[in-house]
């Protein structure tokens, strides 16, 4: 497959964007009740628990960039897209804050949760002001009411593969309700992919951008959501910890039902039998890796998550946008999912 690139590095595309929606995103926060402006704060990144500044690590910042590019992409100033990137982080944030509430995870980004450092009610009541924040973000925007449609869209789809995710972790490896790949691939549409489209197609609907484009990048979103999904499943069993932050087979030794482990357990090979039993058990995860490899679950996942980036390439070949941010938004693409592949 060639590889698209543009003159300008993800990295360098992400700190501009997070420079042009910073200000915005912190002016949002501030009217927030100071205790729970306090704990999205911390949330962030910006804050320690009592309100002391701090750096510490956040996200990379991927939705809000989208946003901005897809205004960008309609011919539009990025400014004209923050409002839908201040709108889809503070949706993530939210969605993050209740994730980890859910999933029981303590720590994100090598800190405390906010759950952890401030209590489930407060992280919950937290999650829940980020949510209509975002909704008065939009609100306030010339094109509001598609603009709040969309928004209500990807919430909707957020919530249904959130709501899979959490049913399909408690189903069998083997036998007739096991999970199938396709049903993994609907939950990381719906969990990652609905977001993703709806940050680069409210920044093309505030940039201007004709209804088949704002569709067109909707669809690249979520076809971009699958594919880093899949990605960081197989970086996540044979990624280099030093490069992923990760440790080594830790999607494995938590049992985690992946796209290359649904995949193996899929496979007519022989070996998804003696995958399956060691799942059942305690076995070292380094053991399971090797025959998910075997049964064809690694070189199953690559595939899928080209023929999504293939999906992605088409769908911004297809629609007029402007060149610079049609090559920011591939760049960013190489960035996310073309890691390794």
């Amino acid at each position: 497959m060639t590889v698209l690139t543009s003159a300008v590095a993800a990295p360098e595309v992400l700190d501009r964007c997070r420079g042009l929606v910073r200000p915005a995103l912190q002016d949002a926060v501030g009217r927030l009740h100071p205790w729970v402006g306090e704990m999205a704060g911390y949330a962030f990144g910006w804050c320690e628990v009592g309100g002391a500044p701090t750096r510490a690590a956040g996200g990379k910042g991927v939705r809000q960039a989208l946003a901005v590019l897809g205004a960008e992409a309609a011919g539009s100033p990025g400014l004209t897209g923050v409002p839908a990137a201040v709108a889809v982080e503070l949706v993530h944030t939210f969605s993050l804050l209740h994730d980890d509430i859910m999933d029981g995870d303590a720590a994100r980004r090598r800190r405390p949760t906010v759950w952890k450092a401030y209590g489930t009610g407060p992280a919950v009541l937290a999650g829940d002001a980020l949510f209509a924040l975002a909704v008065e973000t939009l609100a306030g925007v010339s094109a509001g009411p598609e603009a709040l449609r969309l928004l209500s869209v990807a919430l909707g789809d957020l919530v249904r593969g959130q709501a899979d995710d959490l049913l399909l972790a408690a189903r069998p490896w083997t036998g007739p309700r096991r999970v199938r790949p396709v049903e993994y691939r609907t939950t990381a549409e719906h969990k990652t992919g609905a977001l993703l489209g709806c940050a680069v197609a409210l920044g093309a609907l505030l940039g201007g951008a004709p209804p088949t484009v704002v569709a067109a990048l909707d669809r690249a979103g979520r076809h971009l959501g699958v594919a880093f999904q899949i990605v960081d499943d197989v970086l996540g069993i044979w990624g280099d910890p030093e490069v992923t932050g990760k440790p080594v087979h830790g999607d494995l030794r938590e049992r985690k039902k992946t796209f290359p482990v649904l995949s193996a357990l899929d496979s007519p090979s022989p070996v998804a039998g003696r995958l399956a039993a060691l799942l059942e058990s305690d076995a070292e995860p380094a053991r399971a890796a090797a025959l998910i490899e075997e049964a064809g679950g690694r070189s199953a996942a690559v595939t899928e998550a080209r023929r999504h980036i293939a999906a992605v390439d088409a769908l911004l070949a297809e629609v007029p946008l402007e060149p610079a941010a049609r090559g920011d938004l591939r760049s960013l693409l190489d960035f996310l999912v073309r890691r390794d592949l």
